[in-house]
């Protein structure tokens, strides 16, 4: 029965409903069921005004919810009746409103769709080739974006006069290019050009690309600027690039990204699961760790430590172009793989403006393709790999090891709503979080936060965000250490904003964050292992079992690993034979066993003087130096150039077919509990010194210390009768203990819980502190 009563809604959308061609969506389907009315952005959301008969309007309503673009995502969708407007006949889409309080969630950059793709590989398109081509559905956002509402002339678009055939599709509600803020085109767009490392022109706009294709094959290193910072690039497949560009950027050893043409390419240098395809051809693209395959014949220097290879394809037009001129011109037989590894110095952000790399990358690369877009906001490429699901629901999740391009600004969302609060971050892998609501906005990757290049990013992100989500924090929440920049951070903003600041320890905030993640409320167990960290007892942790509950804010160390000293302090983080050797007489075996690299023999005696008085020989429970710790023993790491490199290495020569496991047993006369890892050193060091293979030992170490953890946390489940485990902490990207440790607390009847939309290390911390505060702030 039909029903012809005419009537009028008001429909407010929230979320990512703002450039990404929602209103032009709403548009078509109003004109499709017959409807009059209005569409516009406004700081509340899009505001719809409908009208027409309740048949038309129950038939937009299933249009609405099936076939939203692929951009969109709705967080709250509120209806309200209106009055009939007499004598209303078109439907139209109105001007962009701005206001403070808005709930538009800014879309992250997106890769380029495969309309796109289609049009840059149609000689007879306007857009043939043109390396900055997008629309609705793709392209920049968050970083060309100032504020909100994302209009073009809050963009660095804005400097871009639409030439009349953009205009025309801008301006069309039926193109997918209707108001595509980045929408241009080789005549009215950005352009690339191409110089030497001085900045005298070498090629234009028509021949740029080419010509630097051309470079790379020949073995030259280029700076290239493309959608959130500039790149350095070489040829994968020739060592002689690959190790110019080491040396150059001072990078001996750590793995290098590698970018190639397509998801077939891809499959010829990994083995890629259905997860690893997927995120490869979705809308984030990020770099993706894989394990090397059969037929993997890039240079040997691309990833020298490890097992896996970080891949990733073309996300922008750009990068498309090039990748195509690359493979078209290598005629050597070996992949077609570009190396596109950040562009910056040591700990340093990436470069962003044409001048910036100019000053600080010319003894790097050989030639520079700069372009004139700005990049407002710089973002590096985000990092992630595949894991087999626990839970038996998926085939694999994904892991984060960095989280930036294409994830941020999308928010965690929260199962409590609160006043906004500033989470400061760590030290290392640094993030800022901020919340709003029942959500929790997480930036960027920052990095290391070691000199006064990363120190303003920081700055620039925590203005930006709070400028784009129409915040002000009411607490602000920052790490115990009272010497990290970002403690100073907060006190600066207390003193000049006059903002609460409180501190929560490093390890407590890694649990808030996972438990934020999967939405736990109440008491859980945590086993937080990482690094370092500031304890309450003033030493350093790292190797802990805690009891937090989110609803009480109660947080109790129940146990940690043993204690392993730390001759000379950081020195001994970055020379890890140090620790082997200390750990080694600690437990009385013959640490002249442990091999210590020439250069440092001669000070031998000094050493264990400094040992034996316990000179400048912190105590630390860290998971991590107990990972160096076995790795240098074994003789697979003395000295360090990138972090958690002896981890690495330790975890790549496993023996899989070996299935015993070394004791580590639970020590319940301590207060903490002990967890008895110094007995899994003492088994790897016995089992060395008897000729056993590292390959077994290290595998024998694994799988002691996940049973270990879980007996651990099942005896204390059962004394406390919490049964849900949170895992945090950089120790949970080793992919062993990534896998396994899930499983085996499954075993032992627990509730594992892992992170999902951050990373495991110290990128997921300022989530931690924001959601605590909130917390903080709610119970009060």
């Amino acid at each position: 029965m039909t029903d012809n009563r005419i009537s009028r809604r008001l429909l407010t959308v929230t979320g990512q409903v703002q450039g990404v061609g929602f209103r032009p969506f709403v548009y078509k389907t109003a004109l499709k069921h017959n409807l009059s009315g209005t569409v516009l952005n406004s700081p509340e959301g899009v505001l719809i005004e409908l009208q027409g008969s309740e048949d038309a309007l129950n038939g937009f309503d299933q249009s609405f919810k099936n076939d939203l673009p692929r951009l969109a995502h709705i967080v709250s969708l509120e209806k309200k009746n209106l009055e009939v407007v007499e004598g209303e006949e078109q439907f139209c889409i109105l001007a962009s409103t701005a206001g403070e309080g808005h709930c538009v969630l800014i879309s992250p950059d997106v890769a380029t769709c495969p309309d796109c793709f289609a049009d840059m590989n149609d000689p007879q398109n306007r857009r043939y080739e043109y390396p900055f081509t997008n629309c609705t559905n793709c392209g920049p956002r968050y970083t060309i974006t100032k504020s909100i509402p994302y209009d073009r002339p809050v963009t660095s678009m804005a400097c871009f006069e639409l030439c009349d055939d953009c205009r025309t599709e801008y301006e069309n509600p039926l193109d997918r290019r209707f108001h595509a803020q980045p929408n241009a085109c080789a005549d009215c767009g950005p352009k690339v050009w191409l110089t030497d490392n001085e900045g005298n022109d070498l090629a234009g706009p028509e021949t740029a690309l080419r010509e630097l294709a051309k470079l790379l094959t020949e073995g030259k290193v280029a700076g290239v600027k493309g959608l959130g910072g500039f790149h350095l690039v070489c040829d994968a497949s020739n060592p002689d690039a690959v190790r110019t560009l080491r040396e150059r950027k001072n990078r001996p050893d750590k793995p290098l990204a590698v970018m190639v043409p397509d998801v077939e390419e891809a499959r010829k240098l990994a083995d890629l699961t259905a997860n690893d395809i997927e995120l490869l051809e979705g809308l984030q693209r990020p770099i993706v760790l894989a394990p090397k395959g059969d037929n993997y014949s890039l240079a040997p220097e691309i990833a020298p430590d490890t097992g896996f290879i970080g891949l990733m394809v073309p996300y922008t037009p750009l990068h498309q172009v090039l990748l195509k001129y690359f493979a078209a011109m290598n005629d050597s037989g070996l992949p077609s793989a570009l190396v596109m590894t950040s562009g910056n110095m040591s700990s340093a952000p990436i470069c962003i403006g044409n001048r910036e790399a100019l000053k600080r990358l010319p003894h790097i690369v050989d030639v520079f393709l700069f372009h004139n877009r700005d990049i407002l906001i710089r973002v590096d490429d985000s990092v992630a790999r595949s894991v087999p699901e626990f839970s038996g629901e998926p085939e694999s999740r994904t892991v984060f090891m960095r989280r930036a391009r294409g994830y941020t600004p999308a928010p965690v969302f929260l199962a409590q709503n609160g006043p906004c609060v500033l989470g400061t971050g760590p030290e290392l892998k640094n993030t800022l979080c901020l919340t709003k609501g029942d959500q929790a906005f997480s930036s960027q990757h920052i990095g290391d936060m070691q000199n006064l290049e990363t120190a303003n990013f920081w700055k620039e992100i925590r203005q930006h965000l709070q400028s784009i989500l129409k915040v002000k924090p009411e607490l602000i929440v920052h790490d115990l250490h009272p010497d990290y920049l970002t403690t100073g951070f907060a006190e600066e903003i207390s003193q000049t904003e006059g903002l609460e600041t409180t501190a929560l320890q490093h390890h407590y905030a890694h649990i808030h964050a996972v438990l934020a993640e999967n939405k736990h409320q109440g008491p859980a167990l945590g086993l937080a292992l990482d690094g370092t960290g500031l304890g309450e007892d003033r030493t350093i942790w790292g190797g802990e079992c805690l009891l937090v509950d989110n609803e009480k804010l109660e947080h109790k160390r129940l146990a940690r690993f043993t204690h392993l000293r730390l001759p000379g302090g950081e020195t001994a983080v970055r020379e890890p034979w140090r620790i082997a050797r200390a750990a080694a007489k600690d437990l009385g075996l013959d640490a002249d066993l442990v091999h210590v690299p020439n250069q440092f023999r001669s000070g031998l005696k000094m050493f264990d003087q400094v040992l034996e008085k316990n000179i400048n020989c912190p105590p630390t429970s860290s998971c991590g130096r107990l990972f160096d710790a076995v790795s240098a023993m074994l003789g697979l790491c003395h000295a360090i150039s990138y972090e958690g490199q002896p981890a690495i290495i330790l975890e790549k020569i496993q023996d899989m077919n070996e299935h015993r496991a070394y004791d580590c047993p639970l020590d319940q006369t301590a207060e903490p509990y002990e967890i008895r890892t110094c007995e899994l050193f003492k088994q790897a060091f016995t089992d060395f010194q008897n000729g056993i293979s590292p390959a077994i030992i290290s595998r024998r170490f694994h799988r002691g210390l996940i049973l270990g953890l879980a007996d651990c946390a099942e005896q204390i489940a059962d004394q406390t009768g919490i049964k849900t485990v949170g895992l945090s902490g950089g120790v949970m990207q080793n992919l062993t203990i990534a896998v396994e440790l899930p499983i085996e607390l499954q075993k032992h009847g627990l509730t594992p819980l892992v992170h999902r939309y951050l990373p495991p290390n110290d990128g997921c911390i300022s989530l931690g502190q924001a959601v605590y505060g909130q917390l903080l702030l709610n119970n009060r």
